[in-house]
């Protein structure tokens, strides 16, 4: 048997350095990663990871595939390492309902990730780690301020209501568009247009503005989300791996950069609407002056009423509200209302936008399906009038192409990530506080025991014999989180999906050149996108 100094001398310098340092390293990871676990529970079970770097090589190009992978031969709570990091992920509509809706206090919380403190100065509502009371109020403001510029309406108009206004407006200049592309060069890709059109929705309720397609200011707003999902697509290792913030990272680098135009850019906005919101408020003083003198008494009524011109508006006066209500304790700064305005504007766009261009790739591809929904319009409302929010329930076969688009692709595979705000105990596993949580929604939307045939489009699932939306399978499908932490722009982003599918579907046909095959693979980001299409065809609806 040979001795140990045998041993060593077939070993260079270097290499026993290198053993030393590896089994040095992965003691400390494993020291630092074990938990006291109290009795009767235990620790989430999930595969050996390698050192230092835990189980990156695992999750690969698509980490929602590669954790459903895992989910079936470790269960609905497993925990992974990357980096150095402990992270828990749940799959499983029951499992998730327990942790983020029974159990949402224990799972609202934010991790504290070194990206997440880079966006809007750390001051994000949807990101930030604080969950107390101060957000909880903040979150209900930014709500209310939402839905109120969504379904109020303009008397003036015949829309009921301003996000019906908005959309109308926008459906038009596309189906214009489209016709024209179709006339000069006879194929187009639908998205470049569409996305400027949802980013014009949501400035008109964020800005009170609508731009010219053309215009820089929104083109540039356009570019900087495209941008933002581009660099974040790839994820911030730094965020798991405390050293990699300190050396060379050029997409850290181009993200920080990316974080400062976004918020130099809303911060001008805002600055704007301050100085026109005072300008507003002095006419109003000096109307209110003239009514007691018995003059513009008229003035002095519109100008009360109408001086809120947008959620911006709707924010700045709360800062300046000195009446008790229930969002009184809310202290919102001029960088607070950029923050809420940036989370409101992120969660109107990118998500609408992703939604309507997956809409129209499944349409494409099952026309079959694209000729039911434009035979539900004509029976329900014709071609006389445009289709309203109201006749939404009157649509379930649209209702149910909208929910299979969302379910079948799943675009937005995982939450962005929880942590929990104390210790606690899901499903007879112990979770210690501050843990970060993924949350698998593509697991739910492709599980085979809730779905059957997960991987076939088929929206006639979601009807019921009598041909009504079947409610219970809808609130199957996850895409917007669950809980507290629940995307606050869900119900307006369904609403604008929609209308915008119902008006287009209601004027013109899509179809694809012929001979041209779509390419459907998801491509993996913060949200899943599709190849860009550029043979896309439409023709007007005969009479």
């Amino acid at each position: 048997m040979p001795s140990l100094y045998g041993l060593l001398t077939f070993l260079s310098a270097t290499e026993l350095l290198l053993a030393i340092t590896t089994f040095c390293l992965g003691f400390w990871v494993v020291r630092a990663t074990r938990t006291n676990v109290p009795k009767g529970l235990k620790t989430p079970p999930g595969p050996w990871g390698w050192p230092l770097i835990g189980h990156i090589l695992t999750l690969g190009k698509n980490p929602h595939l590669s954790l459903a992978t895992l989910s079936k031969q470790y269960g609905d709570v497993l925990q992974i390492r990357i980096g150095s990091t402990p992270v828990v992920v749940l799959s499983g509509l029951d499992t998730i309902r327990q942790a983020l809706v029974r159990q949402g206090d224990d799972f609202k919380g934010r991790p504290d990730l070194y990206s997440f403190n880079l966006i809007i100065n750390g001051q994000s509502m949807t990101f930030n780690p604080d969950s107390g009371p101060v957000w909880a109020a903040r979150r209900r403001l930014a709500q209310n301020a939402l839905k109120s510029f969504s379904i109020a309406s303009d008397p003036d108009s015949s829309s009921s209501c301003y996000l019906e206004e908005h959309v109308s407006k926008e459906a038009e200049y596309l189906i214009i568009k489209f016709q024209k592309l179709m006339a000069e060069v006879g194929h187009f890709d639908p998205y470049r247009y569409l996305v400027v059109s949802v980013a014009n929705v949501i400035c008109a309720m964020c800005f009170g503005r609508r731009y010219d397609h053309d215009n820089q200011e929104l083109l540039s707003i356009v570019n900087l989300s495209n941008e933002f999902g581009e660099v974040t697509a790839s994820g911030f290792p730094a965020d798991f791996i405390p050293v990699l913030r300190y050396l060379p990272n050029s997409s850290l680098d181009v993200f920080k950069d990316l974080n400062k135009k976004v918020y130099s850019f809303m911060q001008k906005l805002i600055k704007e609407h301050y100085r026109t919101f005072e300008k507003v408020e002095a006419v109003e003083e000096q109307v209110v002056v003239g009514s007691r003198l018995g003059l513009c008494l008229t003035l002095c009524s519109f100008a009360s009423q109408g001086h809120i011109r947008d959620i911006t508006d709707s924010l700045i006066e709360h800062c300046q509200d000195k009446k008790l209500d229930e969002n009184a304790s809310v202290q919102l700064s001029e960088d607070k209302v950029v923050s809420v305005v940036f989370d409101l504007f992120g969660a109107g766009f990118d998500t609408v936008t992703t939604a309507i261009s997956w809409s129209l790739m499944y349409l494409v591809t099952n026309p079959r399906v694209q000729r039911k929904i434009q035979e539900e319009l004509d029976t329900v409302i014709g071609r006389n009038r445009r289709p309203r929010l109201s006749d939404r329930p009157q649509l379930p076969y649209l209702e149910a192409f909208i929910l299979e688009t969302f379910r079948h692709s799943s675009f937005i595979p995982f939450t962005i990530p929880h942590s929990t705000t104390r210790d606690t105990n899901l499903c007879g596993f112990y979770i210690p506080k501050g843990r970060c949580v993924f949350v698998s929604q593509w697991h739910i939307n492709h599980d085979q025991e809730l779905w059957g045939d997960p991987n076939n489009f088929r929206p006639e699932r979601f009807l019921t014999s009598s041909g009504t939306v079947d409610k219970v399978l809808s609130e199957k499908v996850i895409l917007f989180g669950l809980g507290k932490r629940k995307c606050v722009g869900e119900t307006i982003g369904r609403w604008e999906v929609f209308l915008f599918l119902a008006m287009l579907l209601q004027q013109i046909e899509f179809s694809v050149s012929p001979g041209e095959k779509v390419d459907m693979t998801p491509i993996y980001g913060l949200t899943l996108k599709h190849a860009r299409c550029e043979h896309f065809q439409v023709q007007m609806r005969s009479s």
